[in-house]
């Protein structure tokens, strides 16, 4: 399927609206947090115990908030269960890498599998060859090479890219999100007072990065993406960004503007990557590329191909590719296909059907349709947005196009939503900026449990 439609297909912003009074927002925040504290006592103990021996007591510095995150036992299906014996539905389901859901019977059979095998072999396998020609299919790519988190992956995507062409600058989307090696934290989400103009957005560095050349330019905005490849065109390797934005709720490109992006970089001979870490198989059965209709040089995976097992890969065209095999560009890992990724690889590429995803999408779009029902009911300055298993409430009348717009949204409903979801046993990522995922281990039942939730919600700020 290409996606022929305007945006506006996936994104339903409200018939009207009213504001929301802010006291209104403060109040509910404070009796939240009352209820957050007085329901989660036993994560709060473990989080101080894990401040001993990690930093903030998490493995990920995205995973904490004041006053301690919740901290989760085991998991089964489309639900998990906290240390405070809580039963939460999952809807953050891994940022995608639970598609499958989690203990997915065919993932839990193909690891059982693979471990009567053997764990690590560090040389060439048919396991590995055989994944390797599984994503070269789905994703219509020439080549692949594995690596263990999208970090790894953008990466050497940029890396690769830089060999080809034997140049070293890169351009990346304001606001935009790819791991974090030190080129790839540029403006990633940066203060407005350092950004500078919105047209020609300055490039913000990360304190303690060394990232080299990186121009930034706002997304759904080809005058400024060519006004920077015309005057730097010698000296630019690549354009990296997610075909749709998923590190700021849901941002779609413009009609046209993938089209466009590929035209310049074919243009001034600039390799364009697609950052299909979040999207991949939640964007549909071959990713958001295929289902956009605009072929990149390279692209980027992890998360969702892998079931849930720690996994990345990037590839492309192999003219591209062989800055690898003329080893222009050596790529290294001692973990690199290992044969529990692998089997990862192997049931995902087996359960994710077209008729199971578009079963999930159709719930996924289902929830959305009932979201925005309320939004125009209760008038709330929000609006949905959708693609393919993942949607997002947005906190704005307005359509959201880039990195500014998005910082225009307001952050404080946001909080509370996810906080409010969250005291009522549904997990979303503790971002205000992430989106929820139907899992192919979702029903009626948990679309039904997310769309209350929002109406409980629209009551009490309209109380």
């Amino acid at each position: 399927m290409t996606w022929t439609l305007d945006p506006q297909t996936y994104r339903k912003t409200p018939n009207s609206h009213r504001p929301v009074d802010p006291k209104r927002v403060a109040e509910l925040m404070a009796s939240e947090w009352e209820r957050f504290l007085a329901s989660t006592f036993n994560s709060g103990v473990e989080s101080e115990i894990a401040k001993q021996s990690s930093p903030l007591g998490v493995t990920s510095s995205f995973q904490y908030w004041d006053p301690h995150p919740i901290s989760i036992v085991s998991a089964k299906g489309a639900w998990m269960t906290d240390v405070d014996g809580r039963q939460l539905l999952d809807l953050s389901m891994g940022f995608g890498a639970m598609l499958a859901g989690h203990l997915n019977p065919e993932v839990v059979k193909e690891i059982e599998h693979a471990l009567g095998e053997g764990m690590l072999f560090v040389t060439p396998s048919p396991i590995s060859r055989d994944a390797a020609e599984r994503l070269c299919k789905r994703f219509s790519i020439d080549q692949v090479r594995f690596a263990n988190s999208g970090t790894e992956a953008t990466m050497y995507a940029v890396r690769t890219a830089k060999a080809y062409t034997g140049k070293n600058a890169i351009v990346k989307l304001e606001g935009g999100y790819h791991g974090s090696s030190d080129a790839m934290t540029v403006s990633a989400k940066p203060d407005l007072a350092l950004a500078g103009s919105a047209e020609e957005p300055n490039s913000v560095l990360q304190p303690g990065t060394t990232p080299g050349v990186v121009f930034v330019v706002p997304f759904n905005n080809l005058p400024a993406l060519e006004k920077v490849f015309a005057r730097d065109h010698e000296s630019i390797a690549c354009f990296i960004l997610e075909p749709v934005l998923e590190n700021l709720g849901i941002v779609l490109p413009d009609a046209g503007y993938l089209q466009g992006v590929r035209e310049l970089c074919d243009k001034y001979n600039i390799v364009l990557i697609f950052d299909e870490v979040k999207t991949g198989l939640t964007a549909g059965p071959k990713g958001a590329a295929a289902r956009i209709g605009v072929q990149p040089d390279l692209i980027t995976l992890a998360k969702s191909i892998g079931g849930g097992l720690p996994l990345a890969a990037f590839g492309g065209k192999k003219k591209v590719m062989d800055a690898i095999a003329d080893n222009k560009m050596p790529h290294f890992g001692t973990f690199n296909g290992n044969p529990l990724a692998m089997a990862g690889v192997r049931a995902m590429d087996r359960i994710c059907t077209d008729e199971a995803l578009a079963k999930a999408e159709a719930l996924n779009n289902q929830a959305l349709d009932r979201i925005t029902e309320i939004i125009n009911e209760f008038e709330l300055p929000a609006h949905t947005v959708g693609f393919g298993v993942k949607g997002c409430i947005t906190w704005s009348p307005e359509p959201v196009r880039n990195y500014r717009d998005y910082k225009a949204t307001d952050f404080a409903i946001a909080e509370l939503s996810w906080l409010w979801s969250l005291n009522r046993g549904i997990v979303t990522p503790p971002g205000l900026d992430e989106q929820w995922l139907i899992s192919l281990a979702h029903t009626q039942k948990e679309i039904d449990i997310l769309v209350e939730d929002f109406r409980q919600l629209a009551v009490a700020l309209r109380a």
